[in-house]
């Protein structure tokens, strides 16, 4: 669902990730409780209005970010008609387009080298204990990296399932978009190996 980091540069780019990742959490936190549609609504705007501001490459990225969330989005929809909660369900749906906008949004503004050192900062009384942080900053920058990219790879093969035969694709990808991913693992791993790893 995270998209790459937008190449064209805006006033959100600026701002330094941290500011952007403590803004996230606390827009979690204080979104979670919320009963009412309204101030859910109001934060979607704003959301809206940020993606806007990264002009319309921007704009096109985020909504194509959020396209995965559309099948959880509908499913629960229905389920929360099906037993007569509609309000519950809508609430549920604004919160989670509100947070996976604004995670998509700060995703796409910030660096992937900042992202790592302040996760490298934030861990780093964990040399005490024997644990690297540079490793799990990372982990943290491969899956940031690589959930669009295998993203981008599902919906290809998807399209080349419907290309070659009248049915839906399903399960059927997923076999090969695990080998796909495997290899790309693989691929990683040795570039690493070849520059010589991760120094302690």
């Amino acid at each position: 669902m995270l998209s790459l980091t937008l190449e064209r540069q805006s006033w959100a780019h600026r701002i330094p990730v941290g500011w952007k990742l403590a803004t996230l959490f606390a827009l979690t936190f204080v979104t979670f409780p919320l009963d009412s549609i309204a101030p859910i609504v109001a934060g979607l705007a704003l959301v809206l209005l940020g993606w806007t501001s990264l002009g319309r490459a921007g704009f096109q990225a985020s909504l194509r970010a959020l396209r995965p969330v559309l099948w959880f989005v509908v499913i629960i929809l229905v389920y929360h008609i099906f037993v007569g909660r509609l309000h519950q369900g809508a609430v549920i749906v604004l919160k989670m387009l509100l947070l996976f906008g604004f995670a998509n949004f700060v995703t796409m503004t910030s660096r992937l080298s900042d992202m790592m050192d302040l996760v490298i900062r934030l861990l780093s009384p964990l040399r005490r204990v024997g644990i690297p942080p540079e490793r799990i900053a990372l982990a943290f920058a491969l899956v940031i990296r690589f959930t669009p990219v295998l993203g981008q790879r599902g919906a290809r093969l998807a399209e080349a399932w419907r290309a070659r035969s009248a049915r839906r694709a399903g399960p059927r990808i997923i076999a090969p978009l695990a080998v796909s991913a495997l290899d790309d693992a693989d691929q990683v791993a040795e570039a690493l190996r070849a520059r010589g790893g991760l120094r302690e």
